[in-house]
């Protein structure tokens, strides 16, 4: 573990004197300004020409506006006050296992007290919408049957057909949920805590696997944007923040596994990985992706023994559920089809490609342009070492898992739900954001936070 003195030198081994010179300065403010203009535009245009981009009422957002204030206002404000003063600090100088508690538990803070901005309703009633998990996971009793004609309900003309979210998820999303019903969870205010108290854990991962990367100096600078920030308000509540969850243990396992040297831990940390990461390819199709995330990992741990003990045990969980009645391999050329007989054929690409990045703008929070713009800029340079390195890299890999998302016609809307697994790996790249602009950028995620949970409803 390092001393308070060790750290502060590694805190400072990531200030733009020290590395790349002021231009990080300029990146930043650049990419913050092209955020701001894909929001404007994706606000203004339907309005202007006029556009019909099937959406609710507030596009980019699935959202409506509707002005309101609720329990969950005033602690809210003060936590975000309190981390613009405070995080950056705490960061600095907490030991390691205390900086994780104190990440895992503002996290779970932040998300609970944006969510009862909506009111008590706010921690998960929406569970409980007919599009949802919850009902259905109620109401099923047989699961292997459900396993067995789960490709068969997926099509929109398919008689008993799956509601939206089942249809468009592989069913380890429901069995989640069937998981918590007979675990006496399935309320929506319990169903809805757990998936908090989970996605409260992703930043913890996130850390976990930047320290084991060599990278701690960045994770302290990165941990405030992790713990706080507008993704909070898609966190809390939905499906999405526990899949993402899953995918981040997933591949903070498989860091541990590329770093650890003895072999029967190395062994157990890739078995770990390879359950998480394929599970999480039955949570959600679009986490095949995480495959690009998996690959940065092993190369920057410079080890790839974990990859095919990983692969493999991934293959044994596919290779349970087709046992089962359920191939991924056939269910995704149906759930294409059921895409694009909705409203998805409605929604024009043209306006997506970008609205798309818009809404990411605005989830991730404007500090995502900056990230990527000054991790752009560092990779136009000869190629960076050490913590810088990782940041990089791993910032670099969720771009481009976002960008295959976008191009695959398969993310038109609602991506602020959606991406939520990628938008901490993507906000990595904050650890290089000159250190002058770190808390005003801290402040910039917070208000963006406060704004839309107060200003619009967002359907999740």
């Amino acid at each position: 573990m390092l001393s308070r003195g060790s750290r502060g030198s590694a805190a400072r081994s990531l200030k733009p004197g020290r590395t790349p010179d002021s231009s990080d300065h300029t990146a930043a403010r650049i990419g913050t300004a092209i955020a701001v203009l894909l929001i404007v535009a994706a606000i203004a245009l339907p309005g202007l020409i006029p556009l019909n981009v099937h959406v609710r009422s507030f596009p980019p957002l699935h959202a409506e506006w509707a002005p309101h204030v609720g329990w969950g206002s005033l602690p809210a404000v003060t936590l975000a006050v309190f981390a613009l003063v405070c995080s950056a600090r705490i960061a600095q100088l907490s030991r390691w296992r205390v900086l994780l508690g104190v990440v895992f538990v503002t996290a779970f803070v932040w998300m609970v007290s944006l969510a009862l901005v909506d009111g008590p309703e706010g921690l998960g009633k929406i569970l409980e919408h007919p599009y949802e998990y919850l009902g259905p996971a109620l109401a099923i009793t047989d699961i292997p049957a459900m396993l067995t004609e789960y490709v068969s309900r997926i099509p929109l003309d398919a008689k008993d057909n799956w509601p939206v979210h089942l249809a468009g998820h592989p069913p380890a999303a429901v069995l989640f949920f069937i998981g918590l019903v007979h675990l006496g969870l399935g309320s929506w205010l319990a169903s809805g805590l757990v998936v908090i108290v989970l996605a409260s854990t992703t930043p913890v991962a996130v850390l976990i696997t930047l320290r084991r990367l060599g990278a701690e100096s960045a994770a302290r600078v990165a941990a405030p944007f992790l713990a706080l920030g507008p993704v909070a308000v898609w966190q809390a509540v939905s499906g999405d923040a526990m899949f993402g969850a899953v995918a981040a243990w997933g591949l903070c396992t498989l860091a541990c596994a590329a770093t650890t040297g003895e072999v029967r831990r190395r062994i157990l940390w890739s078995l770990a990985a390879g359950l998480l990461l394929g599970i999480a390819v039955f949570l959600s199709y679009g986490l095949v992706l995480l495959g690009v995330l998996a690959l940065a990992v092993l190369w920057l741990a410079r080890s790839w023994w974990p990859l095919p003990i990983a692969a493999a045990t991934a293959c044994v969980v596919a290779v349970v559920f087709a046992v089962f009645g359920f191939r991924w391999w056939e269910a995704y050329p149906v759930l294409v089809d059921r895409y694009w007989a909705g409203i998805a054929s409605r929604r024009p690409f043209s306006y997506w490609v970008w609205g798309n990045l818009a809404a990411l703008a605005i989830s991730g929070g404007l500090i995502v342009g900056a990230s990527v713009a000054v991790v752009v800029r560092r990779i136009r340079r000869p190629f960076p070492v050490g913590a810088v390195r990782v940041v990089v890299v791993l910032t670099a890999a969720a771009a481009l898992t976002i960008l295959f998302a976008d191009l695959s016609m398969m993310s038109k809307a609602e991506v602020e739900r959606i991406w939520v697994p990628f938008v901490p790996w993507l906000l990595i790249g904050t650890a290089l954001l000159p250190e002058r602009l770190r808390r005003p950028a801290l402040g910039v995620q917070l208000g963006t936070a406060l704004v839309v949970q107060h200003l619009l409803l967002t359907g999740w």
